[in-house]
């Protein structure tokens, strides 16, 4: 129970550190996770809409160069990122539940989106988690996500509003 307690514990505040849209990264052996969070005075469907629709990324999210294909559950997209300009990311649709949740991934991470929230008030989340029984031996050549994180949470929370300022 002591055990229970303690991870609960450590679970809450790392969500509490997250907020605001300061990223927090965990490293461990094996693997690393980036979170990053924060309240955006929008609809939860807006920042849906934003999140799900592919072509329209680079258009307001700074830290993508393109996304190509659909995000649908089982499509694949190649996402280029500003992190890694050189490399196409391909990454299969794991989970989408309609304004709420959406994973994708590759064999070395998956990330997961959350948005919660009613009327003119979302919260949203993002971990990324990456890693392997191979981890430690290219760790140190993956770049923090960190400073990434926290510009997409801003891009986001910046258009999300605009949007949703437009429809009043």
């Amino acid at each position: 129970m002591k055990r229970f307690i303690t991870i609960i514990t450590l679970m809450t505040a790392t969500i509490a550190t997250a907020q605001n849209g300061k990223a927090i990264t965990e490293k461990k052996t094996f693997s690393r996770s980036t979170s990053v969070a924060t309240e955006i005075k929008a609809d939860p469907a807006i920042v849906w809409k934003l999140l799900t629709n592919a072509a329209d990324f680079p258009r307001w999210n700074s830290t993508v160069i393109s996304i190509e294909g659909k995000i649908e559950v089982g499509e694949k997209i190649k996402l280029k990122s500003t992190l890694a300009p050189k490399r196409t990311f391909k990454l299969k649709i794991k989970e989408v539940e309609a304004d709420h949740k959406l994973v994708w991934g590759d064999g070395q991470g998956t990330r997961v989106y959350n948005i919660t929230g009613k009327g003119n008030t979302t919260t949203f989340s993002m971990t990324e988690k990456i890693g392997s029984f191979m981890f430690p031996l290219y760790a140190k050549h993956i770049p923090s996500f960190d400073q990434s994180f926290e510009q997409f949470t801003a891009d986001l929370k910046k258009e999300a509003e605009a949007i949703q300022n437009l429809k009043k």
